[in-house]
């Protein structure tokens, strides 16, 4: 009878130990060792050999109050990217809007197309362009190519027909958007003359020198007034006028 007891609250005490560890590692995971991306982050200082700070935004983010984010960013914010379109028919719900406000404000602003695999480049591209407008002032159009096709050729050449066919109706070069892991594996020295704008969120900026490198989006977690929820945080080799001298 006794021995049952002593076995029983031995069972417990290692139960409620195996508990309190399992809780002890979650709890360290989720304040000190979770990756950036699970934790909203506030813009960081600018890494050697980048001059500008920029958000790139969609309908996700919903309708922003950009009355909110000029007079809280107007000096730290140098450029914005906003989505246009995805595969052949889907426009996104914000993008004139968007578009609109930050031109009125002189926010140095551009539109990207989510690129989807295996559907027709050119209806992609003449799909971003209706919807598109091109107008001097804008960045360059970027293709969002992070998703794999069914192959790499088809993937590969896939971009490179509609990186043609929008270059060729704008008048400029756009840019490509894509992980860090495909850019090193699928698309590296596959677009000559072209720069790249690279999602990594590991904070080795090794990583992401390369001179074809000109957008380095290092956090999906970002924190700005006027957003609700969180933001892709971007870092820029290029150099934009501050929004205070563009007003002036």
């Amino acid at each position: 009878m006794n021995r049952r007891k002593k076995t029983s609250f031995t069972f417990t005490r290692l139960i409620f130990l195996i508990l309190l560890l399992v809780g002890s590692g979650i709890c360290a995971w989720y304040f000190f060792i979770r990756p950036q991306s699970e934790q909203a982050i506030q813009l960081q200082p600018l890494p050697e050999g980048f001059l500008s700070h920029g958000i790139d935004v969609s309908h996700h983010q919903g309708e922003i109050d950009w009355d909110i984010f000029f007079s809280s960013m107007d000096t730290t914010i140098s450029f914005v990217y906003c989505k246009v379109t995805e595969g052949t028919h889907f426009t996104d719900s914000e993008w004139n809007r968007n578009r609109t406000i930050l031109s009125e404000h002189k926010m140095k602003n551009g539109g990207y197309h989510f690129f989807t695999p295996d559907v027709s480049p050119r209806l992609q591209a003449d799909h971003f362009l209706n919807n598109y407008g091109s107008m001097e002032k804008d960045l360059p159009p970027v293709l969002d190519a992070e998703v794999e096709a069914s192959t790499d050729h088809i993937l590969i050449s896939g971009m490179h027909e509609w990186l043609s066919i929008v270059e060729s109706e704008t008048g400029v070069r756009p840019v490509i958007y894509t992980s860090y892991s495909m850019y090193r594996d699928k698309m590296k020295g596959k677009f000559p003359g072209y720069k790249f704008w690279i999602a990594s969120y590991n904070p080795n900026e090794t990583r992401v020198q390369n001179s074809d490198i000109i957008h380095w989006q290092y956090s999906d977690r970002g924190t700005i007034p006027g957003i609700n929820g969180m933001v892709d945080l971007n870092f820029s080799k290029q150099s934009f006028r501050p929004l205070m001298e563009l007003a002036d």
